[in-house]
């Protein structure tokens, strides 16, 4: 659904009233999918404030700020520029834990350069009234490559306040090893203090390189024990759920659980020394967006198990950590193309989708 047109930055975005329906899930029967907002173009990430408020953003630039309960949004201006080309634009949306102290929001977006982008992070300060981003600065940028593909970009807070950007290997391909030269940004984790300062720094790697050898990450969580999670894309299959390590090296392009798009061996196979293997991958590929690891109270039968979109067969994942990563599909007409998913503050789960242009609610059904 197209958004309709607003003349200010200000204005209130037009929404349709709550639509509800209802979706099956095997493991915890009918499930209530309520729409929060709707009239989205290309909505991109998901983030709540501390009052129940939340914050999304769509790839060709804007920022929309929405009451608890949904309904009508407001547009939040002074965003940076955006690269609005390919995959790129803006992107993912962080509040820190701290914001009603800081009022801090986070923003990764593919920043022009010349006649490319680099995938980048900033932070400002929400208005008292939730109309503007005071002060935003660009924190961090990788290097600027041409082309709008594989920018990562998903922002995650650890339990010490550090920050991880997710980043892709900017389309390089099976032949381009900068996924694995720990000097370079691309197909890396990226650790950032809260100034944006590298929060790790190891000889022979560039300055806030975590981990390397990622293709093109776009969920991003940490599970009960503040461990980093992501779900990575591969080529024609080998999409991956990986638990990360600090210094570690998953593979991307040495290995791969998947052949390229036409039909070729990615480097020597799916193994060799020194590389991690994923706790799960996706054979053929279904492009995981978005990751929760739920540890809410409405859902109890679903504590510790692992939430991802479908870019490409329209479905929530939902994986089983007890069950060997046992994969159930949650299923309907609103998960058309789910790019990001999250757990609410009353332990719903709220997921994107793209091709409903919409964010939607997923709750225990009242009888």
């Amino acid at each position: 659904m197209p958004r309709l047109p607003c003349g200010l930055a200000a204005c209130l975005i037009a929404m349709t009233a709550l639509v509800r329906a209802e979706v099956r899930a095997a493991s915890a029967g009918d499930l209530a999918v309520t729409a929060m907002a709707t009239g989205l173009d290309e909505p991109w990430g998901l983030a709540f404030l501390p009052d129940g408020r939340f914050l999304v953003t769509e790839r060709d630039g804007r920022l929309t700020l929405f009451a608890q309960g949904g309904g009508a949004g407001r547009s939040v201006a002074g965003l940076p520029e955006v690269a609005a080309i390919g995959q790129g634009g803006l992107l993912d949306v962080l509040v820190p834990r701290d914001f009603g102290t800081s009022r801090e929001v986070w923003l990764t977006f593919s920043q022009p350069a010349g006649n490319g982008a680099a995938t980048a992070v900033g932070k400002g300060r929400l208005s008292a009234d939730g109309t503007q981003i005071d002060g935003f600065a660009t924190l961090y940028a990788g290097d600027p490559l041409p082309g709008g593909r594989h920018f990562g970009a998903r922002l995650v807070e650890a339990p010490d306040g550090t920050v991880f950007l997710t980043t892709g290997d900017r389309g390089t391909g099976p032949d381009g090893l900068q996924a694995q030269d720990p000097q370079r940004v691309e197909g890396k984790v990226i650790a950032l203090n809260r100034d944006g300062s590298p929060a790790v720094v190891r000889p022979g790697w560039r300055d806030g390189v975590y981990s390397r050898g990622h293709r093109n990450p776009q969920g991003a969580a940490l599970d009960g024990q503040g461990r980093l999670w992501l779900v990575d894309h591969g080529a024609q299959g080998g999409d991956e759920l990986n638990l990360i390590r600090p210094g570690a090296n998953y593979g991307w392009p040495v290995i791969a659980h998947g052949t390229d798009y036409d039909g070729s061996r990615i480097g020597t196979g799916t193994a060799a020394p020194g590389l991690e293997q994923p706790a799960f991958f996706w054979d053929p590929s279904i492009a995981p967006s978005g990751l929760m690891i739920y540890d809410g109270a409405m859902f109890p039968e679903w504590q510790g198990d692992v939430f991802t979109g479908s870019l490409k067969f329209d479905y929530l994942s939902r994986l089983d950590p007890d069950r060997g990563y046992a994969e159930e599909r949650i299923a309907g007409p609103e998960t058309g193309r789910v790019r990001d998913v999250r757990q609410a503050p009353d332990g719903a789960i709220w997921f994107l989708s793209v091709h409903e242009g919409a964010v939607f609610r997923l709750a225990r059904t009242l009888r």
